[in-house]
Formats: structure tokens, C-alpha cells, sequence
């Protein structure tokens, strides 16, 4: 294994292994620190961890634990990844994460660049842009447990860590790898050992890749991935990746948490053409509805049937002020993981998620250990094979046009 991993989520790490995969590097998503070595033919290990929303002393033990394992399959270079939104508060733990990584490697720098252009995320004078808002006029401020007000990565940073932070803008980008590398090491010089880079554009960030080739540790979202196989190609240290995907026929059911407006407008575009039924907060928290009822209707219906809880942020709020944001989450989540294990159960072969906190609970409910990549089903979103007889869609929230669902279930049967 030449390149370790560690996620921040489930859907993040399946979308970095895909980006991984898709520039021809052997790919494998394992589901928090495994107790084994890594296949010999891995060449790019991602640790899966469900670390975004924890606290953040918690989230530093779980991510040197991941190092420690990733260290000893051989890596060189080593990519922490979190949401292309750059899910973290105040009180976040990407700064502290970062900062421990750096620490434990003794990393004289590490760059930070969430830009996916792909899925409209662009960091541009320091700033996140989602499509042409800034991120904290994007729908992000409203999201239920990493609300993003302040779209200034640099300010961000400096709210969660005692390292200094610089910026590498657009114009030096522009200039390709040497001045980026340039850009770096000034800021290194003045003190400033976390450094934010502009993205706007694919070349964009294979430059920063081609500039990163010798940094011992990297950060961002799956896009700062894009040009860091072709580093170890040129060196003669991998080949070029093959594999099949066979998809999987038989019964398919959705299971959407997020409250993103991207995934609303798919549950809304769906429960027009399908089966469709709300999950409630209340109904869970008071017992009137459980996952054996659910897995019971949504293994009954024909088609391609969805539960959803993703509700507008005006009831999402309401709801977390009654009842607490804590306990509202963790039952929901709990309410999905046992939902997924009823499903499974009941013969259900397709299962496709939304949301990375609902999907980090559905991995974690059904004892996964690693997944396998597929094709793409949208920029971002892989199929993965989780077993013999098991294959998965796991979307973040904001990902995928107005049809996913549907093109998610066609491309797990292998039927696009």
C-alpha cells in the first residue's frame, strides 16, 4: 500500500476511493481501523471512520489509530479527507485531527482544498463556494449538526487549532506546480504550517497534486485525490488498475436522512413515481413506528420504495429543540442502522442511502468491514460491493441530480 486514507465518513471515503479508482489506483474502503493486514494487491488504502460530528478528542484517537494501521501497511503519503463542505464548527475537530496527523508524521506542512468542481465546490481567495453562493449562503448554514456560517476557511482553521495558517491563491495555482510549491514553502517560512489552496477547476487541482507529490500529509475533500496517482505512477511504484463490476438483481429499497436541499429535491422527485413513507422524529422517539414495521412495508412494496426523515430545517430545528439534537440524531441513526439489518433479512439485495450520517449508521448496523468500488453513479457517488450478495449506493446529502435514486438502483443492478 503506497497512499493512506483516513475519512472523516462513509460516503466521503467510498467517494475518495472512487476518485482513487477512477485515476487507476487499486482502491479499498475499510470500515473503521481493520485487525488484519490490507490485501498485497491494495495500493490505496481508506480507513472509514465516522468522526465528522464526534467530539474532538475522540476523533484524534480513532484517526492515529488509523494512521498507526496505515503506517504499517507501508504507505509513504497520507491523505486525511473530509466533506467537500467542509462540515466542522468552531468547536469541529478538522483542525485538531490535522494538527495530530502533522504531529504524529512530523509534517512540516499540510495543505488544506475541499474543492470538488465537479459537485460546484470551488475554494477561491480562501473562501468555499458551493456552485455560485458562498458556502454559508448555500444551504449549509441550516445543516442540523455542523452548521457552516463562515465560508473564510482560513478563519475556520484558526478557530479549531494553534497552527498558523496561510494561502496559496488562484493566481499562483494558475502558475503551475513549481509556484505552488514556492507559495508553500513562503508560507512555511513566516510560520504558517496549515495552508488553504485555491481550486476552482479539475487542472487545478491535478497542479496542486503534481506539487503535493513529496508532502507527507494532505487534506481535503475527494477532488485534492485527483492528481496524486499519477505522482506514484511516475515513480514506477504502481500500474495501471483493472477490475469488473457485476451488479446485483432482486429487491431495492431506499433509505434517505439527509435534510440537504439536494436530497429533498430527490425524495420529493421520487414519492411522485414511487412508494413512499416519512420517518417522524416523534414517531420514533415515541415508539409508534419501529424498524421492523418499516423494513415490513418497504420489503412489501413493488418497486423501488424510499423512507425518508428529511424534513425542511424550520421542523428539523423545532424538532431538535423539543427533544434535543443529540437524542434526535442517535435515534434516527439507530432507527436506520436496525432498519438496514431488517432489510437485509427480508432478501433485499440494493440498498442506497442518503445522507453520510444515516450511511456511516447503516455501514456500522450491518457489521461491514470493507467495500469494494464499482462505477460511478454520479460525480462523487460509487457503487460499492459490501458483500457477496450486497451492493450499496452511499450518497452525502448534497450529491447526485434530481433522478439519483432511480440511476442509483439501474447502475447496482448493472443495468447502466
Amino acid at each position: 500500500m503506497k497512499l493512506g486514507c483516513i475519512g472523516d465518513d462513509f460516503t466521503g471515503s467510498s467517494d475518495l476511493a472512487n476518485t482513487l479508482t477512477r485515476q487507476g489506483m487499486r482502491s479499498a474502503v475499510y470500515v473503521g481501523v481493520p485487525d488484519g493486514p490490507a490485501e498485497a494487491e491494495i495500493e490505496a488504502g481508506v480507513v472509514a471512520l465516522k468522526s465528522r460530528s464526534i467530539p474532538a478528542q475522540e476523533a484524534v484517537r480513532l484517526s492515529l489509530e488509523a494512521l498507526d494501521w496505515l503506517k504499517g501497511q507501508g504507505c509513504t503519503q497520507f491523505l486525511f479527507k473530509y466533506c467537500s463542505t467542509f462540515d466542522s464548527t468552531a468547536d469541529g475537530n478538522i483542525g485538531p485531527v490535522a494538527e495530530a496527523l502533522a504531529n504524529a508524521l512530523e509534517a512540516p506542512r499540510a495543505v488544506f482544498c475541499p474543492a470538488f468542481p465537479s459537485t460546484g465546490r470551488a475554494v477561491f481567495q480562501g473562501h468555499l463556494f458551493v456552485g455560485d453562493r458562498l458556502l454559508s449562503e448555500s444551504g449549509m448554514q441550516n445543516h442540523p449538526l455542523t452548521p457552516m456560517t463562515d465560508p473564510d476557511l482560513r478563519r475556520v482553521l484558526a478557530k479549531q487549532s494553534q497552527t498558523g495558517v496561510g494561502h496559496v491563491p488562484l493566481a499562483q495555482v494558475s502558475e503551475g506546480a513549481e509556484a505552488v510549491r514556492a507559495a508553500m514553502e513562503a508560507e512555511q517560512a513566516e510560520g504558517r504550517r496549515f495552508i488553504v489552496a485555491d481550486a476552482i477547476t479539475d487542472p487545478d487541482l491535478m497542479t496542486l497534486g503534481a506539487a503535493l507529490a513529496d508532502d507527507v500529509l494532505i487534506t481535503g475533500g475527494s477532488g485534492i485525490a485527483l492528481g496524486l496517482p499519477a505522482n506514484f505512477r511516475a515513480r514506477g511504484e504502481i500500474g495501471e488498475a483493472t477490475g469488473d463490476w457485476s451488479g446485483e438483481a432482486g429487491k431495492a429499497a431506499i433509505l434517505s436522512g439527509s435534510c440537504s436541499i439536494a436530497t429533498r429535491g430527490q425524495v420529493a422527485r421520487h414519492k411522485a413515481q414511487h412508494p413512499a413513507r416519512e420517518i417522524t422524529a416523534e414517531d420514533v422517539l415515541d415508539g409508534r413506528l419501529t424498524p421492523e414495521d418499516m423494513a415490513d412495508w418497504l420489503a412489501g412494496q413493488e418497486g423501488l420504495p424510499l423512507a425518508y426523515s428529511s424534513a425542511d430545517p424550520d421542523i428539523v430545528r423545532a424538532t431538535q429543540d423539543r427533544h434535543g439534537t443529540e437524542r434526535v440524531a442517535g435515534a434516527l441513526e439507530a432507527f436506520f442502522a436496525a432498519t438496514a439489518r431488517a432489510l437485509t433479512a427480508r432478501g433485499v439485495r440494493r440498498l442506497i442511502t442518503a445522507g453520510g450520517e444515516t450511511s456511516g449508521a447503516v455501514v456500522e448496523g450491518l457489521g461491514l468491514t470493507a467495500l469494494s468500488i464499482g462505477p460511478e453513479i454520479a460525480p462523487g457517488v460509487p457503487a460499492v460491493r459490501a458483500s457477496d450478495d450486497l451492493v450499496l449506493a452511499l450518497k452525502s446529502g448534497n450529491f447526485g441530480g434530481e433522478d439519483f435514486f432511480a440511476e442509483a438502483a439501474a447502475v447496482l443492478e448493472g443495468a447502466a
